[in-house]
């Protein structure tokens, strides 16, 4: 289906610019930073041999947690592997859709073995069959679900043959994007999800061609500064109406207050080290399963 074709059947992304928002219960899986840790440089924010404090990294990352199960949701625990600093963001490790589970399949090989941990994770809780990428694939870095719509990022780490693999194995419409900036890696350091029809974005991350995409679908979309932007603001989850963002985006939480949501402010700095703040720390589930017995 064409961007054309799409936006005409699909004209509900068209949203007033003050309604009232509503909250649904998520269902999220997290990563403690046990062995968090800058050991390498895979994306422009990480600079090797920087200090990090795991300790501080581990109380901002709890407070995050604390926050989703204090609005009612539900948020379970995987444990970390030692020698995989990364792990801690755990959207990058997974899509899960309401029809399928895909395991990512990561660009640099230090990143690699997350993607068996997450794997076994999801299909020995239910959340099987795993689908392991054949394409090069970041998970929720670079696919972020909007309604029944799949936007895509590529440019940096997903391979824009993942897009057309991600649409056959979930069923559901996928729009590609290019990144152009490095510093925004992965498509969900660019753009926020805020509900089922409205996104928030920074266009400058985005090929010319991406921009004139995202306007045509979402022309009532939160466009955030220059200044949020570098701070990880876009970096955000939201459950249609309550929006963890970095606490430094002071700016898109006045916008969001604008637009009916509620900012919930995160500092996460310790893990922006590693280039990532809320949404990087943060696998959705989608798909209906048994209750899990490691939930903190």
């Amino acid at each position: 289906m064409s961007i054309g074709a799409f936006v005409m059947t699909n004209l509900a992304f068209t949203s007033p610019l003050t309604v009232e928002r509503s909250a649904r219960s998520r269902h999220y899986l997290m990563t403690p930073p046990r062995y968090f840790a800058v050991q390498y440089a895979i994306n422009p924010w990480m600079h090797p041999g920087i200090e990090v404090d795991v300790d501080l990294a581990l109380r901002q990352w709890q407070s995050l947690v604390d926050s989703y199960r204090r609005l009612g949701h539900r948020v379970d625990i995987m444990e970390p592997v030692a020698g995989l600093p990364d792990m801690v963001y755990a959207a990058n490790g997974a899509l899960i859709t309401p029809t399928a589970t895909i395991a990512a399949r990561f660009a640099y090989p230090q990143r690699a073995e997350e993607s068996k941990a997450y794997a076994a994770w999801l299909d020995s809780h239910g959340l099987g069959p795993v689908h392991v990428a054949q394409e090069i694939n970041e998970g929720e870095g670079d696919f972020l679900v909007v309604g029944d719509l799949i936007l895509a990022g590529t440019g940096f780490r997903t391979a824009p043959a993942a897009h057309a693999e991600v649409a056959r194995l979930t069923g559901m419409q996928v729009v590609s994007l290019e990144l152009v900036n490095p510093s925004y890696y992965h498509l969900d350091t660019a753009l926020a999800v805020l509900d089922d029809r409205t996104i928030a974005y920074y266009p400058a991350a985005f090929s010319p061609v991406a921009q004139a995409t995202l306007a045509t679908i979402f022309p009532d979309a939160i466009i955030a500064t220059e200044a949020d932007a570098a701070v990880f603001g876009l970096n955000a989850v939201s459950d249609g109406k309550h929006v963890m963002l970095a606490a430094a985006a002071s700016g898109l939480a006045a916008q969001l207050v604008g637009r009916g949501f509620v900012p919930m402010p995160i500092d996460l700095t310790e893990l922006l080290k590693g280039g990532g703040s809320v949404k990087c720390c943060t696998l959705e589930l989608r798909r209906a399963l048994p209750s899990l017995g490691d939930q903190r």
